[in-house]
């Protein structure tokens, strides 16, 4: 016997004409420049598009730059997110604002100020380059620093949800059964949060594959040096439309590929 609940009823029940239609309107917004994207694709010629000295160059610079991101931003992020959801500090949200805001800063003012603060002539920038002579703008380095800066927020906040939402009773009992703190962290809290760290990796990992303005900015676009996937996205819409095509739909697969595959497990986290 099927149970007529309320929930049930509200699933069932028709929308209304005007919600469907502007609805369907929104989700015409985000398929139709897929759909001309691959209108677009050459699929015959993309084994040998892909194949180039271009797409080769960029996608192993990104790979490794976007890994490293990832890397420095578990290494920093991650005590970041504990400390901000476990410790009152005067000033908490203030911090909160400033650590989520390349979440909404347009990328490009976001690499304007590493290059003023750690160019050549930036306030950090000059005297690290003089007592080290480590020059970060238009570098490898330099692209690794725009990606982590860009994508170590999705990791902040993913990690900080999910500790602020943890049950602190498990933490509690591993205490009172006499484990330390560094014993606690790693046998209760990390397992506990790993769908969630996982989730933020894997996000800081796309965001800092994809990133443009703050790379572009900061880093220069420098073939086999500088230049990332859609950097090489940018060059090749003026020269070899094709590729660009080819790239940008590369691009999307892995994109597309990261969101299905964490489905809501980051939304939750939030």
């Amino acid at each position: 016997m099927t149970h007529n609940t309320p929930e049930r009823r509200r699933r069932g029940r028709r929308p209304p004409i005007v919600l469907l239609i502007l609805g369907c309107l929104g989700l015409a917004l985000f398929l139709i420049p897929l759909a001309g994207l691959m209108a677009r694709t050459p699929w015959s010629e993309l084994p040998r598009l892909l194949a180039g000295d271009l797409v080769t160059d960029a996608l192993r610079l990104s790979l490794v730059t976007s890994v490293l991101a990832t890397l420095i931003a578990a290494v920093i992020g991650v005590p970041l997110a504990w400390l901000m959801a476990r410790v009152e500090f005067p000033g908490r949200f203030l911090i909160r604002g400033v650590v989520t805001l390349p979440l909404v800063l347009p990328p490009v003012v976001g690499g304007a100020a590493l290059l003023f603060a750690l160019g050549r002539r930036g306030l950090i920038g000059d005297p690290l380059g003089e007592l080290t002579g480590l020059v970060l703008p238009f570098s490898t380095s330099g692209v690794v620093l725009a990606n982590t800066f860009v994508a170590m927020p999705f990791l902040v906040i993913t990690v900080e949800g999910a500790l602020r939402n943890l049950d602190h009773r498990y933490e509690a009992a591993a205490a009172t059964l006499g484990a330390g703190r560094w014993t606690v962290l790693r046998r209760v809290t990390l397992p506990m949060i790993a769908p969630s760290l996982v989730a933020g990796l894997t996000l800081t990992w796309a965001r800092a594959l994809g990133e443009f303005g703050a790379t572009i900015t900061f880093a220069g676009n420098l073939q086999g040096r500088t230049q990332t996937l859609p950097l090489a996205v940018f060059v090749a819409l003026e020269s070899d439309r094709d590729t660009a095509v080819a790239l940008s739909l590369v691009m999307v697969a892995v994109s597309l590929g990261v969101l299905v595959m964490l489905r809501e497990r980051w939304w939750k986290a939030l």
